[in-house]
């Protein structure tokens, strides 16, 4: 993780307030001392994440996510840690300082992927320049064909690959090394060939929401065995594609200029083209890869509502239903949106024009009813050989759904559609095999009790971290701590304790790269009464006394192994003698 100056740190937590930062995200409700949202990292009905406006932290007692404003701004712009500093320090006008990251991992990497974007950078005005140099006819002739404007080409930066040999020795023009080339993924290399990874493609730049080329997407111009017609460059250290989505960039800049209702999630990048040209300019692309839950809950930043806007085949109305479950798993309210027969978003744009789409938009469907329409298609209710195939398919989505009342309703709409009565329909329902949901691993304690030693642990630390009366005069350093995260922790409050000042829970999150479990279920414990009264003073010490217990059993057993192992009398002896004084220690 990049190291920064202290000072410049403690200036930025200053004035990013965690609360204005979360409110600029979620909306929030003061309950007490907190403040109260529905979790934006996983889905509920019931507000159970927590903003600690005295100390500056989030904690989410559904999922048991936890933070501070860096940690928040890095989860909700999917950024690394300087990113979400940098957005921070931009966010109150604050300057980067010059030497900011000491540490030379951090500055390597920094390097590299700095390197990386700039070739990337490097390469879009490449592609660009190839467009426009007169020898891409039929890259044009494509665009023509497809109906693009010229605007529409210079707003999504739009290129042309002529050839595999013409961008690496462009590249090796500009200084950059083969092993960079080959790293930002814009090049290949095959028997010791560096060539273009695009090479002969119209070229669609992929740019993150913060403006930057991190990849890009290749439509192949003549048709050639064992090549591709769509194809992306490679995953690397600033592209992955479940993290990312096509036109994200222009989405983030709407959403400056208006508030965005719903977001347009289409397949591929003419599709997105062809929307945006027709005025919808609220789309985005998975790029062709499966929807995932990562590129959902980016969506669910920009809107709650999503429209699936998937081909109107058969391979794209499935996958539109997976997209859509996905959506509804984040807590997004999503529908999608029914095509013709055969055409996907960008047919429909260039037939029946933008008041074409719009009409297939308003007559978007949620879950069921396109389960359902997706089930006629394929299985005509109307033909007698296929109506029991009809009808089996609807029971099994009758089946999937939550309550009896949908069950009931489908099952309604079913003997509406098909004559047969609704009892019949029933007992058809109530005669298929249950779905049952696979069950948890149980986790199990070990025998030695460790589990029992690391809540011990937990609430010693949580009862100093947030400095109860009767933790403040411990010697922490006399309590044996095993668990690397919480010996970290112990250095961080010792240190604090030592220098006379008080620990701050929304400082140890600095501590830590990357999400960690045991810094959350110790902040968990500040919720309610856990930590107060004469209750919680008598768990504290119960705690000291199973650690300190524990590692004197250890060193008993420890030394009754040397015992038995020694043959020399004075050498058992001394273990004798070690082995009485813990055990008058252990009884006290």
């Amino acid at each position: 993780m990049a190291t920064y100056q202290p000072e410049f740190m403690q200036e930025l937590k200053q004035r990013n307030n965690l609360v204005d930062v979360v409110a600029s995200y979620v909306s929030l409700d003061k309950r007490g001392e907190n403040y109260w949202a529905c979790c934006p990292f996983h889905h509920e009905k019931t507000p159970s994440f927590s903003v600690n406006a005295s100390e500056q932290f989030y904690h989410c007692f559904g999922c048991g996510v936890s933070g501070d404003v860096i940690k928040f701004v890095q989860s909700m712009e999917n950024v690394d840690f300087p990113d979400a500093v940098k957005l921070l320090a931009q966010r109150v006008g604050m300057p980067m300082p010059k030497d900011d990251l000491s540490d030379e991992r951090t500055l390597a990497l920094k390097k590299k992927r700095d390197t990386l974007l700039k070739i990337l950078k490097d390469t879009a005005r490449f592609y660009w320049d190839n467009l426009n140099s007169g020898n891409a006819d039929a890259h044009i002739g494509y665009i023509l064909e497809r109906k693009m404007t010229s605007q529409t080409v210079k707003r999504f930066g739009i290129g042309a690959s002529l050839d595999f040999d013409s961008l690496p020795r462009y590249l090796r023009g500009k200084g950059y090394s083969e092993q960079d080339m080959l790293d930002s993924g814009v090049c290949g290399e095959s028997k010791g060939r560096i060539f273009d990874a695009e090479a002969g493609r119209l070229i669609f730049p992929i740019i993150n929401a913060f403006g930057d080329v991190i990849a890009f997407g290749g439509r192949l111009m003549e048709k050639k065995p064992n090549f591709a017609k769509y194809k992306n460059t490679k995953e690397t250290m600033v592209f992955n594609k479940r993290t990312t989505l096509y036109n994200i960039n222009l989405l983030k800049k709407l959403r400056k200029e208006q508030t965005i209702t719903s977001v347009i999630m289409a397949e591929g990048y003419m599709d997105v083209i062809s929307l945006y040209q027709a005025g919808f300019k609220n789309v985005v692309a998975s790029m062709g890869t499966s929807l995932t839950q990562e590129q959902a809950r980016l969506v669910k930043r920009y809107a709650s509502n999503c429209y699936i806007s998937y081909d109107g085949d058969a391979a794209g109305q499935h996958a539109a239903i997976r997209g859509l479950e996905i959506m509804q798993g984040e807590g997004v309210n999503v529908k999608v949106v029914p095509l013709p027969e055969g055409l996907d978003p960008d047919d429909v744009c260039k037939r029946f024009g933008a008041a074409g789409y719009q009409d297939c938009l308003d007559r978007a469907q949620p879950l069921v009813d396109f389960k359902v329409s997706v089930a006629a298609r394929e299985h005509d209710p109307k033909n007698p050989a296929e109506r029991n195939a009809y009808i089996a398919a609807v029971l099994k989505i009758a089946r999937e759904l939550n309550t009896e009342s949908e069950r009931e309703t489908l099952l309604k709409r079913l003997r509406e559609e098909t004559g047969i009565t609704y009892e019949s329909l029933k007992r058809d329902l109530e005669g298929l095999p249950t779905v049952v949901p696979p069950k948890s691993v149980p986790v199990i304690e070990r025998k030695d009790g460790a589990d029992y030693l690391k809540k011990a642990a937990r609430f010693i630390l949580a009862a100093v971290l947030f400095s109860k009366r009767y933790a403040r005069d411990v010697f922490l350093e006399g309590i044996p701590f095993e668990d690397p995260v919480h010996l970290d922790l112990l250095d961080y409050l010792c240190d604090k304790l030592d220098a006379g000042e008080t620990p701050s829970p929304s400082q140890i999150f600095d501590l830590f790269d990357g999400e960690e479990p045991e810094i959350n279920a110790i902040l968990q414990l500040n919720d309610g009464v856990t930590l107060e009264g004469e209750q919680g003073e008598k768990y504290f010490n119960d705690s000291i006394r199973v650690l300190k217990r524990y590692e004197l059993e250890k060193q008993i057993k420890g030394l009754n192994d040397d015992y038995a192992k020694s043959a020399d009398v004075e050498e058992r002896k001394r273990i004798a003698y070690q082995i009485q004084e813990l055990t008058k220690a252990l009884k006290k």
